[in-house]
């Protein structure tokens, strides 16, 4: 089992799902944790599970959807201490035609899974370069970054640019002591597919992976320094077969298996 003592975490998404999993996770391998996620009221929650173990946990409530939230989160995760690894989580999807998805939603979307995570990565960076020993970044994509399904054009366009990005830095940082990990996960028993308005049927729910073992093996990965995680040997096999097939008839499998999205809300009379 990995030893992090005297290490200190920070993790995005803290909330539920993956993010929440990967706390616990970091705080039985006793590493230090900054949870951060909009709901107050979760985080707390969670801080005071983790705390139990006796990790020192810093609950900081942030919104990244919202363009002032990574400067704001930068400067109350460095009054609390200097972080050897930073967790880019935080993000959603909206399984909706691209033209009946509203402007706003698409825009908090990019903010989330693209602006906010990379400017997280700008603003630790120098941070992380000045710590002696290892640092990381891990950087939660999907693996519809490989696959162009539609219905989710604006998500797998975030999370297909957090791949290349994250390839990208981890070969810029190569000699020095940042190793930057992607983790592209699949389907996953988190909140996603209701925040994004999708209803799985059964094939779709049979590739389902618990938030645990998707973050256990990403976690694991991260330390080994490994550039790309993909859990599970469902997502391996698409992962191989994106290289390897067209994207359009990867993308109309994808679809089949996700089926056709809920027909918009009608606007209030």
């Amino acid at each position: 089992m990995p030893d992090l003592s005297g290490r200190l975490a920070l993790v995005t998404g803290a909330s539920s799902g993956i993010g929440a999993a990967m706390a616990r996770q970091l705080a039985a391998w006793k590493c230090d944790v900054i949870l951060t996620a909009r709901r107050q009221d979760r985080l707390e929650a969670l801080k005071g599970e983790l705390r139990a173990t006796g990790a020192t946990v810093h609950a900081v409530r942030e919104d990244l959807a919202d363009p002032a939230g990574p400067a704001r989160l930068h400067a109350a995760a460095r009054a609390l201490g200097s972080i050897d690894i930073l967790i880019n989580n935080a993000g959603f999807g909206a399984y909706q035609s691209f033209a009946d998805t509203s402007w706003p939603r698409h825009a908090e979307l990019l903010q989330l899974n693209v602006l906010s995570l990379v400017e997280l990565c700008h603003r630790f960076l120098p941070d992380l370069l000045a710590r002696p020993g290892r640092a990381h970044i891990m950087n939660v994509a999907s693996i519809a970054a490989f696959v162009a399904v539609p219905y989710f054009a604006n998500y797998g366009g975030t999370k297909s640019y957090v791949l290349g990005f994250s390839e990208s830095l981890a070969a810029e940082l190569a000699a020095t002591g940042v190793r930057v990990t992607c983790l592209c996960p699949g389907g996953t028993w988190t909140e996603f597919s209701e925040v994004a308005g999708q209803t799985l049927g059964r094939t779709a729910r049979a590739g389902m992976m618990s938030a645990e073992r998707c973050a256990a093996i990403g976690l694991r990965g991260m330390l080994r320094g490994r550039r790309l995680v993909v859990p599970g040997g469902g997502n391996k096999a698409t992962h191989v077969l994106s290289r390897l097939m067209p994207r359009r008839l990867m993308g109309a499998a994808g679809a089949r298996i996700l089926g056709k999205p809920a027909p918009p809300a009608l606007p209030s009379p």
